[in-house]
């Protein structure tokens, strides 16, 4: 009798589409990501007539793909799970529907999967099962979410339950990012470009602003900061042009290292608020912002200095992917919170 449990995870929240199959929650067999940089690059962000229809296209040569790489059969998956929520309607439409489809027709149960959780899993890939992980992570833990849409701190009591300490009042950091990169007239993902610009300048260059809002809260906002940014580049008054196009490179490398400064000291001292209210022992930190090579150091550092654990999520899944989706699956599957044929996509969090 065959005890492993393998599960094809299916992502489309956004811009990637992705599909992967996982056994017992950390044994990667397959991993497939169709990135879409491309078709969005020109508009400097997704725009999501664009996404859904490259999805449409994509969904089902990807998972043919992920089973093939599994080299598995679909007598062999023993759930489907899709990202349900957060993320761009009309593009979670695109892998519910695939998802409730092949769980139909191979008669196998359907799992929902908060796509903002699935990024913490990725921190914690490396443990074999939901006691060890426990084990191994040092639970209570913070757990840090840092994308495009989604910059949130959570209190991590184990992995099917998280409670929500704060999030973002305005623009996400990966959102800030984009838009500075922009600004800056570097290329979009503005994540990648900010740091890559940021190596050759220096941080302390400009004192942008750290908003930390309430004495206490834990939300974060970097709308601010962005339009400072702005204002550095075009005047106060913004009537002036952009004047990015007649700096040097030394003058964009001090902007781009000192905004990515502000915005990694308010992730830190945020987290470590956090940490400190809930007793934590370990920091999590996941999601496309998490690949930020200071902000991982800077995490890392503090941590040290708090005497706490660090679990950061690999690069290669910081990123949109269904390995992710599939191994917070998992556990689900094991609690057995299945879900049914009326399942919906939700743009927002039920956080």
């Amino acid at each position: 009798m065959r005890t492993d449990v393998n599960i094809l995870g299916i992502e489309t929240s956004c811009d990637e589409t992705a599909a992967a199959v996982v056994r017992n929650g950390t044994e990667v067999l397959s991993n497939v990501v169709s990135s879409q940089i491309e078709l969005h690059q020109k508009y400097g962000g997704v725009v999501p007539e664009i996404a859904s229809r490259a999805h449409i296209e994509k969904i089902y040569p990807i998972i043919d793909q992920a089973i093939r790489q599994s080299k598995l059969n679909s007598g062999d998956i023993d759930a489907v799970a899709v990202a349900n929520q957060p993320g761009l309607t009309v593009a979670l439409i695109i892998g519910i529907t695939a998802a409730k489809t092949l769980a139909l027709v191979w008669e196998k149960p359907l799992i929902a999967i908060n796509h903002i959780h699935a990024h913490l899993q990725s921190a914690m890939m490396d443990t074999k099962d939901l006691q060890h992980r426990q084990v191994s992570c040092g639970l209570p833990a913070v757990a840090l979410v840092v994308s495009g849409g989604h910059t949130s701190l959570y209190d991590c009591e184990n992995t099917l339950e998280l409670k929500l300490l704060g999030s973002t009042i305005d623009d996400a950091a990966g959102e800030a990012f984009d838009k500075v990169a922009s600004i800056l007239n570097l290329p979009y993902p503005g994540g990648p470009s900010i740091e890559k610009a940021a190596k050759n300048g220096n941080p302390d260059a400009i004192n942008f602003p750290r908003t930390m809002l309430a004495k206490d809260s834990l939300d974060f906002s970097f709308s601010g900061l962005k339009t400072a940014v702005l204002y550095h580049c075009c005047g106060k008054d913004m009537k002036g042009e952009n004047r990015v196009g007649k700096m040097g490179q030394k003058e964009i490398a001090d902007i781009a290292a000192s905004f990515q400064a502000a915005v990694v000291d308010v992730l830190v001292r945020k987290t470590q608020m956090a940490a400190g209210r809930i007793g934590a022992r370990t920091i999590l930190l996941g999601g496309g912002v998490a690949a930020n090579t200071v902000l991982r150091n800077e995490l890392e550092k503090m941590a040290q200095q708090t005497g706490r654990k660090m679990l950061v999520a690999p690069r290669k899944y910081c990123t949109d992917n269904a390995v992710m989706i599939a191994s917070l699956a998992y556990y689900k599957y094991k609690a057995g919170l299945f879900a049914d044929m009326t399942l919906e996509a939700k743009a927002a969090c039920d956080d």
